[in-house]
């Protein structure tokens, strides 16, 4: 089992910077790849960015440039570096560590949520 704890989340103006942050506990070795998903009010869960073995990153397309994600393995922690934020960023942001193999993927584990809002 692993237990994710996210952080840094608020209000910010458009064009504002902010900086998430989740911590992994439990079972800390058997992450592969951590990372960022969010959610918007009447949306489904889209990915943010990710972030797997040692140059592996993916971001989704509306977040290129302005988002950076990274990992220090050694704190079981990911962080996500916000900026030039958009209104359209405003979501509710997860912290997602993909875990041991399930079937024909990987169980995933999920934060509680820390909201973002961005206003114009």
């Amino acid at each position: 089992q692993v237990h994710l704890v996210e952080s840094g989340g608020g209000l910010v103006q458009a064009g504002g910077s902010l900086r998430l942050s989740c911590v992994a506990s439990g079972s800390t070795g058997i992450i592969n790849v951590m990372g960022w998903y969010r959610q918007a009010p009447g949306k489904e869960r889209e990915l943010v960015a990710v972030m797997g073995s040692p140059g592996m990153t993916n971001y989704a397309d509306s977040v290129k440039g302005r988002f950076t994600v990274s990992r220090d393995k050694a704190k079981h922690s990911v962080y996500l570096q916000m900026n030039s934020l958009k209104p359209e960023d405003t979501a509710v942001y997860y912290c997602n560590a993909e875990g041991e193999p399930v079937g024909m993927g990987y169980r995933n584990y999920w934060g509680q949520g820390t909201q973002v809002t961005v206003t114009s």
